[in-house]
């Protein structure tokens, strides 16, 4: 596999991360930052007296960041860190239980039952296949994660790192189940070896794609979406099988100097206000009722998704992270 390549900006700071004055919130985030800015001017006109301070980082050096400042966190609250991340037992002992008007009529399966998270938001496994570089190259679409792993596309395919990355990740354990199914194992690992370049973010791979650099990109539904939108020969592709997904939570840290305002900001992200801007950048969106568009659903997302994701267990799939990346590493070298 080629060494790494970042594709574009990975960070994004709306705001400089000094120190913190009075109705200031600070917020580490692992949302894309096109899709941040949105959100930031909606919530300031929501919320007027916050000063909100948004520090973008992929999702990987967002876990970095909070386990180096464990001791003295820097930030008010996380926004849109991956699930499997986020339930990491060092990172979760630094969240502080958080409840709201909004957060609350969130339906079970997007909150933790303790209160330490919610999840307003979440991405979906797919394709970006270039159509035009497919062609050149002689290969046919691929439908599935089992096309995916044929010899035919050796060095043909983009794909995250799963260490930096949170669709990286998702994509490792949901295949594998954590690591635990042999069979699933074995299929992301046969995926790996027709991979010609690993980048450190999920949008990343779609990035390349869509220039032709490589044919394939594994990333997610948006990211395709996105780049099918701004007139690229790309074709989305939910692959059959087994259905990856991951759950993009928020939650309020221990300590925070500006509790009460880091608190109304997080009932924000949770309300019917932000769910409709999220329905421009999301596959997966928890507030009740809410479907894809029906530009989304054109380019073949189900009209039911949110109804059809198997469950996951995020909470397997955090603690068995460190050890089923080393595999992973190991098996791939």
């Amino acid at each position: 596999m080629r060494p790494y390549r970042q594709i574009g900006s990975v960070t994004l700071l709306l705001a400089a991360c000094g120190v913190a004055q009075a109705g200031t919130v600070t917020v580490y985030s692992a949302l894309e930052s096109d899709e941040i800015a949105v959100y930031v001017d909606a919530a300031k006109k929501a919320l007027p007296d916050i000063d909100l301070r948004v520090l973008r980082l992929s999702s990987g050096d967002l876990a970095a960041r909070l386990l180096a400042e464990s001791a003295q966190p820097r930030n008010d609250a996380i926004w849109g860190m991956a699930a499997t991340d986020m339930l990491d037992p060092r990172i979760a002992a630094l969240l502080a239980p958080i409840r709201g008007t909004n957060i609350d009529r969130m339906p079970p399966t997007f909150r933790d039952g303790d209160g330490r998270w919610f999840a307003p938001t979440g991405f979906l496994a797919a394709l970006c296949v270039n159509r035009e570089a497919l062609a050149e190259r002689g290969l046919p679409m691929p439908r599935s994660w089992h096309d995916l792993a044929s010899p035919r596309y050796r060095g043909q395919v983009a794909m995250p790192d799963p260490a930096s990355s949170g669709t990286g990740y998702m994509l490792v354990s949901s295949l594998s189940d954590a690591g635990r199914d042999a069979a699933g194992m074995g299929l992301v690992l046969d995926i790996a070896r027709n991979v010609g370049q690993v980048t450190l973010s999920g949008s990343a791979p779609c990035k390349l794609a869509r220039i032709g650099e490589f044919p394939i990109g594994i990333s997610f539904a948006f990211s395709a979406m996105q780049s099918i939108r701004q007139g690229y020969p790309v074709t989305m592709v939910i692959p059959e099988g087994v259905r990856g997904y991951e759950l993009e939570a928020s939650a309020l840290m221990k300590g925070s100097r500006h509790e009460q305002d880091a608190r109304r900001f997080l009932d924000w992200t949770a309300s019917p206000e932000a769910a409709s801007l999220y329905r421009g950048y999301k596959e997966i969106v928890a507030a009740p009722g809410s479907a894809p568009s029906d530009e989304q659903q054109r380019q073949g997302l189900p009209a039911d998704l949110v109804a059809t994701l198997p469950a996951r267990d995020f909470a397997t799939a955090a603690r068995e992270r460190a050890a089923l990346i080393a595999r992973y590493k190991r098996l791939t070298r």
